[in-house]
């Protein structure tokens, strides 16, 4: 079975069941406060999580984009994956466990013809938080999985929540079992060694936490659910990677016969960064130095070198990109599309990258004109890590060119730095994550609701070319983007803060309503007229001042947001700016 005949079948079988098909969100989130990329499927519905209401109504299933970049640096063995397509559907306020249950066994038994006995489940064991879920083991049970294929276990394993605050619950995971031995008598879902791989993720978001801790029952009872494409494709075709599927098997297949120096981790590191790098530009990122254009440059690079590795002619590059574009148009039109762009992004980013091997060669060549002089033949691993992180010169590189040489290398010392390297990047990535629209508070939406003021007075000051392009809220300011080619003058920015602030004065009603995304266009309503919205849309109005889709939350009146004062306008990325702004 392949992908597009999965992602169909789980689409058709949840509108049988009376939910709407709302489409993927854009990779890059809108008005999210502080994540980097779109990680969960979940992530742009909390605010319907906490209670507002989702214009598709309270059954709603999608296919969601996703990117996660903790392990980017594991990519190249047989499993991680940045870039990959999570599956969902949800209950906002409408069924429970029960339902949710029978319907994933229904699906996994049925329609994807799994079997039964193959089947083992595991359900929150309980604790002062939340009591032990009988509700849904017994859901289990009522379904077919019997007593003995059904696991406890404790927040570490059956609780989920996204960042350290927002909505959260106990959730009932489900594992394939592969047919491999048990490692030992004990061997369970909880295990690593590859017998059971977990398919899907019942979440029974009933609860909130706060920054305290505090854990208080939802106006409203949720299911939020998770399944993994490519994990799917890769189990049902009986294949033992990702890699081998069909999603990426034409490129891996075309990279074997264009190296001269074959290497799997390489290609599979060449594979996957290509085809997260073209999802993030379809979806507007661009290279920077800074949060997701920095994420998207490394992918680049990391990339480009292994190209090198592998011995492949870089102009191959275009010919790899259409192959792409070929291989998963079915699935994601939009890089079709956005073909052109995507090339000249990577081309581009490439071109400069090779620039930082050179300036990274000579660099080498300081080092070892030193050592030579100094009558050394050991490279110091500080020495190794001052010129990846100062140069951007790969390790890998160093330690061909050492050898070449003549030179050996000393790695412990480069891998001690390293760990600590990955680990503040890592916790760098985490902390995005941090608030992101969980924290759902009196400011934030406070601030929300400013974005709408500043999108407009832009758009009257600058012209109607300017639009958003990515905002970041948290309690203390918001960040807005847009898209303008130069920096603005101290008297744009003076006007921007005089219309903002006028409309705060005058006290205008903030109303929302419900329409058809071509009733909200013919009204004139601001937004991204592309794939993004169902066919029902939230339409905010700011007084006769502002027309938005958006999904909310807002206050009432605009008086409510206290005087509005720009700190910072800067460049974000090429042809996008940036302002930082605050509520007084």
């Amino acid at each position: 079975m392949k992908a597009i005949e999965i992602r169909n079948k789980y689409i058709n079988f949840f509108k049988a069941h009376g939910h709407k098909v709302i489409p993927s969100a854009p990779l890059i989130p809108e008005n999210d406060p502080s994540v980097l990329f779109t990680t969960a499927g979940m992530q742009p519905l909390v605010p319907y999580l906490l209670g507002e209401k989702h214009p598709a109504g309270k059954r709603i299933t999608d296919y969601q984009k996703c990117l996660r970049t903790n392990d980017i640096d594991e990519v190249g063995d047989n499993r991680h994956l940045t870039f990959f397509e999570m599956l969902g559907n949800w209950s906002l306020g409408d069924y429970f466990k029960e339902e949710a249950i029978s319907m994933s066994y229904e699906f996994l038994t049925k329609e994807l013809g799994i079997d039964p006995a193959k089947l083992s489940v595991t359900c929150f064991a309980g604790d002062e938080d939340a009591p032990k879920d009988i509700v849904a083991a017994n859901a289990w049970k009522k379904a077919g999985i019997p007593e003995e294929r059904i696991y406890f276990y404790g927040k570490d394993n059956n609780w989920w929540i996204a960042g350290e605050e927002g909505p959260c619950g106990p959730d009932t995971e489900m594992f394939l079992d592969t047919g491999k031995p048990a490692c030992s008598k004990e061997c369970q879902p909880s295990c690593n060694c590859g017998k059971y791989v977990e398919i899907w993720n019942d979440v029974f978001m009933e609860y909130y936490k706060s920054k305290d801790g505090s854990i208080t029952k939802l106006k409203q009872q949720n299911v939020d659910t998770g399944f993994g494409l490519e994990r799917m494709t890769m189990l049902l075709q009986g294949k033992e990677t990702p890699f081998d599927t069909e999603l990426f098997s034409p490129v891996m297949e075309k990279l074997k016969e264009l190296a001269k120096q074959d290497n799997i981790e390489s290609r599979r590191i060449v594979a996957e960064h290509l085809r997260s790098s073209m999802m993030i530009i379809a979806d507007g990122g661009r290279p920077s130095n800074i949060d997701r254009g920095y994420v998207l440059r490394k992918l680049i690079r990391r990339m480009t070198r292994h190209l090198n590795k592998l011995q492949i002619d870089l102009n191959e590059l275009e010919k790899l990109i259409d192959l792409y574009v070929d291989t998963l148009k079915e699935l994601y039109p939009e890089l079709e599309q956005n073909k052109n762009t995507i090339k000249e992004v990577i081309i581009t980013e490439k071109n400069k990258f090779i620039k930082t091997l050179l300036h990274g060669e000579k660099e080498f060549e300081k080092v070892v004109a030193k050592l030579k002089k100094e009558n050394k033949d050991v490279i110091d691993g500080y020495t190794i890590f001052k010129l990846y992180e100062t140069y951007g010169f790969p390790p890998e590189i160093t330690s061909d060119l050492a050898r070449e040489q003549g030179f050996k290398i000393e790695t412990s010392e480069f891998d001690k730095l390293f760990k600590e390297h990955q680990e503040k990047s890592r916790h760098g990535s985490e902390q995005k994550f941090k608030g992101g629209l969980a924290e759902q508070n009196e400011q934030t939406i406070k601030y929300h609701t400013a974005t709408h003021l500043l999108h407009k007075a832009l758009k009257i000051v600058l012209g109607e070319h300017t639009n958003q392009c990515g905002s970041n809220i948290t309690t203390e300011r918001l960040r807005f983007d847009f898209t303008h080619s130069e920096k603005m003058t101290p008297e744009q920015l003076a006007k921007v803060e005089e219309i903002v602030n006028e409309q705060i004065k005058k006290d205008l009603p903030v109303t929302c309503e419900e329409m058809t995304l071509e009733e909200a266009k013919a009204q004139g309503a601001t937004g991204l007229f592309e794939n993004k919205y169902g066919e029902n849309v939230k339409v905010y109005t700011i007084g006769d001042f502002s027309k938005e889709i958006c999904g909310g939350p807002h206050v009432k009146h605009t008086a409510e947001l206290g005087h509005f004062k720009i700190k910072k306008e800067e460049s974000s990325s090429a042809g996008v700016r940036r302002i930082k702004a605050i509520l007084e």
